[in-house]
């Protein structure tokens, strides 16, 4: 019964809040757990490790949610790469998410800014609304008293086989995130959002993102503008043109790999 008291202090000062003109700014970090695998034998155990290290610092980004009551901006932050050569002259860039989210809470609607393959697009379509099933555990972000929720459903990838053919598989997936109602929004990051607070963390058992700074109403007003710029499609568009380009690409892979016996080509997998 504890955590029923609990509820009710936060309502009350949620209640007292809620009728503000509520904004803030919420940047969070980026943490992926990377399944590296190799379809090099050639390759050594050195490289590899140095290999994985890139890729476990191309994933730690850092994200930034400007929000009001019904509408945030979610995008992640520029920095400049750090030198960071291997010894055996292999350098991988990651480019991941989109360039600019824009939520709606109140109309359940997105539009996503997000550049590939030298071509911007602008996906418009419906929030997913996910039945998120609210957990009796609580933990401090901060000075954040948080609550969690978790979703189940699955995912679909694609991977080599031995065969160096194109394989889809479908795996279970477990989201749990800690939401905070003492920050009175049903929102978070990337496409998280329809909890009685904001996400503080959010982890799918690859990916994990932490909230490590908020500011609540600055003083300098919040304008959010949703983007317009890109080609307009939907989100299962935007699905079948990525799915089709990355068969592509990784046809034209196997193509070159075959024409080099050398082993100077590479196939790295990442989480499938």
């Amino acid at each position: 019964m504890k955590i029923n008291h609990v509820y009710l202090l936060l309502f009350l000062f949620t209640s007292s809040v809620i009728a503000q003109n509520f904004q803030g700014v919420a940047t969070y970090k980026s943490h992926r757990k990377v399944n590296l695998k190799m379809d090099n034998k050639e390759m050594s155990d050195e490289m590899q490790k140095q290999i994985q290290e890139q890729l476990r610092k191309q994933f730690q980004q850092e994200y930034t949610l400007t929000f009001n009551r019904h509408e945030s901006i979610y995008k992640q932050e520029e920095k400049l790469d750090a030198p960071n050569p291997v010894q055996s002259g292999i350098t991988i860039k990651v480019s991941q998410g989109s360039d600019i989210l824009y939520k709606n809470i109140k109309d359940g609607r997105f539009s996503n800014k997000s550049e590939i393959y030298g071509k911007v697009f602008l996906i418009k379509d419906t929030l997913t609304n996910r039945k998120w099933e609210l957990v009796n555990e609580t933990k401090n972000i901060g000075n954040y008293t948080c609550f969690k929720a978790i979703f189940k459903d699955e995912y679909t990838t694609e991977t080599f086989t031995q065969e160096g053919k194109i394989e889809k598989i479908t795996k279970p997936r477990t989201t749990t995130v800690w939401y905070t109602p003492q920050i009175p929004i049903n929102n978070g990051p990337a496409q998280y959002y329809g909890l009685p607070g904001l996400i503080l963390e959010m982890n799918d058992g690859d990916l994990t993102l932490v909230c490590t700074k908020i500011v609540l109403n600055p003083e300098e007003e919040i304008e959010i503008v949703e983007p317009t710029k890109g080609k307009v499609v939907s989100q299962k568009e935007f699905d079948d043109i990525q799915e089709k380009k990355s068969n592509e690409m990784m046809e034209q892979f196997k193509t070159k790999k075959g024409r080099h016996a050398d082993g100077d080509r590479v196939m790295i997998r990442v989480g499938g």
